[in-house]
């Protein structure tokens, strides 16, 4: 019946258990970007020993992303100073790779389904090289994300590398507007796309 639940009831049900088992499982989270993983790391700070991993070739904006990476070591500072984190090297050329022949697709459909496989299979792999009992990402704290969607892409991954991913839909339980709170108490840059060049152009049509 656990397999059929949506998947906060999912995880909620996993908590449970590890809270009652006594134990801290190691956690690898993939961020996408600080206000996302400021809910997500307040959650699951109680049940796991996490490591953020930022690796996120979509943002193609060298300055951008150093801002955001930047932004994220001051959540840590402020709220998670026990959280290591993993910083990869921006490598926009790993995205425009992936989504090759899927320039002009819809802003959310298959261009982002290729750019969220290609983040979680490098958490996957991460996540077995490193040893870490689960791996997931924050992304599903995002109104704008499926969290359906991002689960299966993750299973693909999990299914390839061999671990397993811990289900997650970060934007039940009020999780996205508390984060937007806690952007506000420590007052944290929160982007206005997702990252990629295609995105921010989808940005500016909507904002002019």
């Amino acid at each position: 019946m656990l397999l059929n639940a949506p998947l906060h009831k999912r995880l909620e049900r996993i908590l449970t258990d590890i809270r009652a088992q006594g134990i801290r499982p190691r956690l690898l989270l993939h961020v996408c970007c600080a206000p996302c993983a400021s809910y997500c790391l307040e959650y699951l700070s109680p049940y796991f020993d996490i490591t953020a991993y930022y690796y996120n070739p979509n943002i193609t904006d060298r300055a951008e992303y150093a801002l955001r990476l930047d932004t994220l070591y001051a959540l840590l500072r402020a709220r998670h100073p026990d959280v290591d984190c993993i910083a990869a090297e921006q490598d926009a050329q790993a995205f425009y790779k992936a989504v090759a022949g899927y320039e002009r697709a819809q802003e959310g459909g298959a261009r982002c389904d290729l750019c969220f496989a290609l983040r979680l299979d490098e958490t996957a792999r991460l996540a077995r090289e490193r040893g870490f009992d689960w791996f997931a990402s924050t992304l599903s704290i995002s109104p704008h994300k499926d969290a359906a969607r991002l689960y299966e892409a993750g299973e693909r991954a999990a299914a390839r590398f061999g671990v397993r991913q811990l289900p997650n839909d970060f934007k039940k339980r009020g999780g996205y507007q508390r984060s937007i709170e806690i952007c506000r108490e420590l007052g944290l840059y929160r982007q206005t796309y997702c990252g990629c060049a295609y995105s921010r152009a989808a940005d500016r049509e909507h904002t002019e």
